[in-house]
C-alpha cells in the first residue's frame, strides 16, 4: 500500500504540470516563461509540502498527523475538476506572472501541496511501519512514477484526450489516491512498532548519528538548486529556439527525473569520474555551438544540452546521495532537497528577469553546475582530489573551467557588442543593436526588423519583409486599386508599415508591449505610415475571438517568440478565428521562415480544411537588406494567385499535410531538412 500510494502521488504530480501549463498556453502568448513560471509555483508548493511533512511529522502524535491529513485529503478530493475556467484568461494590462501563480493556485493548489508532502510523510511513516527496511527505495520509485507520467502525457494522454476529459481523469485519479493515502494513515497511526533501520551496521545503529556538519547543510541546498537551475535554464534555452510544446518540457524534465531514479535507487549508478567528465565534455560542446551563432543543426544543439543536463543532474544529484544522512535526518534532508528545488525556481522565475537584460542565467548555470562538484570534491576525504590531490588532474579541471569561461566571455561580447538598448520581461529578451548604416531590433539571438538610418531609404521594406517577399508582393504589386484593411498578428520594428497607403488601415497585434515602446522608440515606420495605423495589445488570438468580425482584406500571420513558433496561433482552432475576420476573397500571409521547423505542412493542412489555395513564395536574401524568407498565401481567390508577380518566386513543395489542433501539435513531423 505504501509503494502503491507513493507511484500514485508521484504520477499524479507530474500528469498535472504538463496538462495545466499547457492548457494556459494560448492565453500568455505560448511565450516559455509559461513553463518557467509553471515551474517556479510547482517547486514552491513543493517545498511547502516538504515543510508541512517535516513539521507534521515531528510535531504531532500519530493519531493527530492521520487525522489532519484525511481532513485535508477529503477537502482536496471535493474540489472536483481542476482545468482553469475561461475566466482566468488575462487582460492586456495584467501581469502574466502574477496571473499564472494566482490561477495555479486556486485551480490546484491544495491538491498539489498534499501531493507534494507524499513523498516524504509516507517514508517517515513507512520508517514506523516497516521496521528494519530502509525508505530511501521509495524515494527512487516516487520518481520512477514521476517519470512514467511524464513520457505517458505527450504519447497517450495528451492525443486521447482533450485538456477538460484530462482534468477529469485526473480528479478522479486523485480520488483513488486519497483513499490510499488515508489507509497508509490509519495504519501509521495504529503501528506500535519503533522504527529500526537496517541499512548500517548495527553498532552504528546504537550509536548516536553524525549530526551532519553545516557545510552538508548548505550543500544538500545547493546541489539540487544547481540542478532545478540547469533543468529550466536549459528547458528556456530550448524552446526559445524551437518551439514552446509539452514534448520540449517533458524530455529534460524527464532527464531530471531519471537522474533522481538512478541515484537515489543505488550507488552502482554513479560514478564520479563517468558522469563529470561526460558534464566537462557535454559543456564544452554547448558553449562550442554557442559561438556558432546558433547556425548549427537542431539535433546537434539539442543532444549537447540534453546531455550537460543530464551529467550534470547525474553529478548534483549523485553527490546529494552520497551525502544523505541517517534516517534520524530523512525529513530534514528532503526539506533541504525540496528548498534548493523551490530557490532553483525562483532564481529563474523571479529573480533573473528583474536583474539580466538577457538570458545570462544560462552562462551563469553552465559554470556554477561544472565548479560546485569541485568544491564537494575537494571536502570529500574520499574523493582522490581531496584537498589538493593529484596535481595533474586539478590542473586539466581548471584548464577545462578556463576554457568555459573564456567561451562563455567571447558568447556574450558577440549577443553584446552592439547592444544600445535592451529589455526582458515574461515574453522574452529583446534588444536594440545600431550599426553604422541600420538599427535592428533582435528577440533574443533573432532579427525581427531593422530599418536603414538613411532617411532616403527608411521607408524602404527589409529583411522579411522587401517588395518582392510574399507579403511585399501582396501588399504593393498585387493590391487592389482601393483601400485596403490589413491585420498584422506581430508587430516587430514596424516593417509592414511601409505599404500603407493613405486610405489603408493597418491593425497591429502584439502581446509585448516592450515591442511597442521599442519599435516607436528607435524606428519611424509606425510614424511615417500615411494609413490610418492601430496596435492592438494583447494576445492576437484572444483580442480576436473577442472583436467584431474585423473584414481584413489581408491577414499577415509574423508572431515569433524568438525563433520559437506559438503554436496556439497555428491550430484548426485559431484559423478559424482569422477565416471569421477575413473577406470572402481575402489573404492569410503566414510567415514561416524558420532555422529548425518546416511550418508549410502545417498552413497546406490548415488551408485543406478551410477550402483555401495556397502558394508559397521563397525570397533569397541579397545586399540591399532583404534576408533570405519564405510565406506561406493562402485564399479562394485563384486569380490572385496566378499572378506572375508571386508565381516567379513560388517554391514546390512536398506535399506533405500536418494538422495542429490546441490538443496536438506534432513538432517531430515538421523538423526542417538541412540544405
Amino acid at each position: 500500500m505504501f509503494a502503491l500510494t507513493t507511484f500514485l502521488s508521484a504520477f499524479l504530480l507530474f500528469q498535472v504540470q504538463p496538462l495545466l501549463s499547457k492548457a494556459i498556453l494560448p492565453w500568455f502568448g505560448g511565450s516559455p516563461a509559461v513553463w518557467t513560471v509553471c515551474m517556479l509555483f510547482f517547486q514552491v508548493t513543493l517545498f511547502c509540502g516538504y515543510v508541512y511533512a517535516h513539521l507534521v511529522t515531528r510535531y504531532l502524535p500519530k493519531t493527530g498527523q492521520a487525522a489532519l491529513h484525511i481532513v485535508l485529503l477529503g477537502i482536496a478530493a471535493s474540489l472536483g475538476p481542476m482545468t482553469p475556467a475561461a475566466s482566468w484568461k488575462p487582460g492586456p494590462t495584467d501581469d502574466p506572472t502574477t496571473r499564472i501563480l494566482m490561477l495555479l493556485a486556486v485551480c490546484v493548489g491544495l491538491p498539489y501541496f498534499l501531493l507534494s508532502a507524499t513523498g516524504p510523510l509516507l517514508q517517515a511513516w513507512f520508517l514506523r511501519t516497516k521496521p528494519g527496511v530502509s525508505p530511501y527505495r521509495l524515494y527512487a520509485l516516487s520518481n520512477g512514477g514521476s517519470l512514467i507520467a511524464l513520457l505517458s502525457y505527450p504519447f497517450a494522454f495528451e492525443p486521447a484526450f482533450d485538456t477538460a476529459r484530462q482534468g477529469e481523469l485526473w480528479s478522479w485519479g486523485f480520488i483513488a489516491f486519497t483513499v490510499c493515502c488515508a489507509v497508509c494513515a490509519i495504519a501509521n497511526a495504529l503501528s506500535k512498532t519503533v522504527a529500526v533501520v537496517t541499512d548500517v551496521p548495527r553498532s552504528e545503529q546504537e550509536a548516536e548519528p553524525v549530526v551532519p556538519a553545516r557545510a552538508d547543510w548548505l550543500l544538500w541546498i545547493a546541489l539540487p538548486m544547481t540542478a532545478c537551475v540547469l533543468l529550466i535554464a536549459a528547458t528556456n534555452q530550448i524552446c526559445q529556439e524551437v518551439a514552446v510544446i509539452p514534448f520540449l518540457w517533458v524530455v529534460p524534465l524527464a532527464l531530471y527525473l531519471l537522474s533522481f531514479i538512478l541515484t537515489f535507487d543505488s550507488s552502482r549508478w554513479y560514478r564520479r569520474t563517468l558522469w563529470y567528465g561526460g558534464l566537462i565534455v557535454s559543456a564544452i560542446a554547448s558553449v562550442w555551438l554557442m559561438l556558432s551563432g546558433g547556425q548549427a543543426p537542431m539535433w546537434q544543439q539539442l543532444s549537447a544540452n540534453f546531455t550537460m543536463l543530464f551529467c550534470g543532474c547525474m553529478v548534483c544529484h549523485g553527490e546529494l546521495v552520497r551525502m544523505k544522512p541517517h534516517p534520524r535526518y530523512l525529513t530534514s534532508f528532503y526539506l533541504c532537497l525540496s528548498a534548493g528545488g523551490a530557490l532553483g525556481g525562483m532564481f529563474i522565475g523571479l529573480v533573473a528577469p528583474r536583474v539580466f537584460s538577457g538570458y545570462f542565467e544560462w552562462h551563469l548555470t553552465i559554470l556554477v553546475t561544472c565548479g560546485l562538484p569541485l568544491f564537494v570534491f575537494l571536502r570529500d576525504a574520499g574523493s582522490s582530489l581531496h584537498r589538493g590531490r593529484s596535481p595533474w588532474v586539478w590542473t586539466l579541471l581548471v584548464s577545462a573551467m578556463t576554457m568555459l569561461s573564456i567561451g562563455l566571455g567571447r558568447n556574450l561580447r558577440m549577443i553584446t557588442e552592439h547592444r544600445v538598448d535592451a529589455t526582458r520581461n515574461f515574453f522574452g529578451v529583446l534588444k536594440i543593436e545600431e550599426y553604422s548604416d541600420n538599427v535592428a531590433m533582435l528577440h533574443g539571438g533573432v532579427l525581427h526588423g531593422n530599418q536603414s538610418t538613411d532617411p532616403a531609404r527608411r521607408r524602404f521594406g527589409t529583411t522579411y519583409y522587401s517588395e518582392d517577399s510574399g507579403v511585399g508582393l501582396i501588399l504593393k504589386q498585387c493590391r487592389p486599386d482601393y483601400p485596403i484593411k490589413v491585420g498584422l498578428v506581430g508587430l516587430g520594428a514596424g516593417t509592414i508599415a511601409v505599404y500603407g497607403q493613405s486610405g489603408d488601415h493597418f491593425r497591429f497585434y502584439e502581446i509585448n508591449p516592450e515591442v511597442v515602446r521599442l519599435a516607436r522608440k528607435h524606428f519611424t515606420y509606425l510614424e511615417d505610415c500615411p494609413a490610418q495605423v492601430d496596435v492592438i495589445l494583447g494576445d492576437a488570438r484572444l483580442q480576436l475571438e473577442q472583436e467584431a468580425t474585423q473584414d481584413f482584406d489581408v491577414l499577415v500571420l509574423d508572431a515569433f517568440s524568438g525563433d520559437g513558433v506559438p503554436v496556439h496561433l497555428l491550430t484548426s482552432e485559431a484559423f478559424d478565428v482569422y477565416r471569421r475576420h477575413l473577406q470572402p476573397q481575402g489573404v492569410i500571409a503566414a510567415h514561416v521562415s524558420n532555422r529548425h521547423l518546416d511550418l508549410r505542412p502545417v498552413l497546406h493542412a490548415q488551408a485543406e480544411r478551410l477550402g483555401l489555395r495556397t502558394l508559397t513564395v521563397s525570397k533569397r536574401s541579397d545586399k540591399v537588406g532583404a534576408a533570405h524568407n519564405v510565406w506561406v498565401l493562402m485564399t479562394t481567390d485563384s486569380t490572385l494567385l496566378g499572378r506572375d508577380e508571386l508565381t516567379s518566386r513560388q517554391i514546390k513543395d512536398d506535399g506533405r499535410k500536418v494538422l495542429w489542433t490546441d490538443a496536438r501539435s506534432d513538432l517531430m513531423a515538421i523538423l526542417a531538412k538541412r540544405e
